[in-house]
């Protein structure tokens, strides 16, 4: 097959590249080369896609294109280029874009943000979506990817889990009552993807992992960690005193959501499922994670999470008021 994808070099992209690559794909990557390189046997067209002739580089026809981008006007400038050229496009887009997190079970029919803000993520990538569904019709997938995780993830949110628990001393957790941790790695994601022009799969598909509860994501943590020294659990109301944030960012604990917010870890993954999308078990990303976290470093700088220094202070205050 002759195959486009439009990025290639960052992360989810290079990992699909890698998998169309692997399956026997004729594969050119066409973006600015700035995030990093294409895998080996992919060929680069080097361009910025916000420029006029950004796609004069690529030429022919395409069995399958794969778009990873999050600007509208991108997506609209690529399928106005390459949209007649194409048996098969590929959108891949997010869980942000509907509207409602607070109901878990939600599957591909429940109700999209309204884009107010072209420059915001969730917003952006409804608009993108319409603009691939108003050009390609039939012939498009539209992966409505969840939290990816693995190996490479730039994130660190993820990851933060498995590192901690490589290092010694008590770990912090949040209070885990009701709360669901719901992954996908990224290589699962990219096989998946890789297949859909072979397949067939068109419409909108919410490309999630299981729903699991996570207390046992973090217990998975600590055993494949090798972790002896125990955790303690903080009350949402202290972690919100002292200032640790949900999810993701500085100074936070990744994965602990609100609980507004509990359907963004428990969507319906059914349809993923019935085309043929496959997780692997939790331990086996986990222990893949942990092997690239000790590559690049347990205590390095991280983009979520905390620190040790923030972590101990929440320990301490704990044992203080307790």
């Amino acid at each position: 097959m002759r195959t486009l994808v439009l990025g290639g070099t960052g992360w989810l992209g290079h990992v699909v590249a890698e998998r169309l690559v692997d399956r026997g794909d004729d594969v050119t990557c066409l973006a600015r080369g700035t995030s990093g390189t294409v895998p080996t046997g992919a060929r680069l067209v080097v361009a910025d896609r916000d420029t006029p002739d950004a796609y004069r580089g690529v030429h022919g026809d395409w069995d399958e294109v794969v778009d990873l981008a999050s600007s509208a006007e991108q997506v609209r400038s690529a399928t106005t280029a390459l949209a007649d050229r194409a048996a098969h496009w590929t959108f891949v887009s997010t869980v942000s874009v509907y509207a409602d997190h607070g109901r878990p079970g939600a599957d591909e029919t429940a109700a999209l943000v309204e884009p107010r803000d072209p420059d915001g993520y969730a917003d952006a990538k409804v608009l993108a979506e319409r603009a691939c569904a108003e050009r390609l019709g039939d012939r498009l997938l539209i992966a409505r990817a969840g939290l990816l995780v693995g190996r490479g993830d730039p994130t660190d949110r993820f990851g933060y889990w498995p590192a901690r628990f490589a290092r010694p001393g008590t770990v912090l957790l949040p209070d885990p009552v009701d709360r669901t941790v719901q992954v996908l790695d990224v290589a699962d994601l990219a096989a998946w993807l890789a297949d859909a022009a072979p397949t067939g799969r068109t419409g909108v598909v919410d490309a999630v992992g299981q729903v699991l509860p996570m207390p046992a994501v973090t217990a998975a943590a600590a055993r494949v960690a090798g972790h002896r020294d125990g955790t303690t659990t903080a009350p949402d109301t202290i972690l919100h005193e002292l200032g640790v944030a949900h999810w993701a960012g500085p100074r936070s604990l990744p994965l602990w959501l609100p609980r507004d917010h509990a359907g963004l870890a428990a969507r319906s993954g059914r349809r993923f499922r019935d085309l043929g999308g496959r997780t692997r078990p939790i331990e086996e990303t986990l222990a893949d994670v942990l092997d690239d976290e000790r590559r690049r470093g347990l205590l390095r700088p991280r983009r979520a999470g905390l620190t040790p220094d923030e972590e101990a202070e929440v320990l301490g205050h704990l044992r203080h008021t307790r």
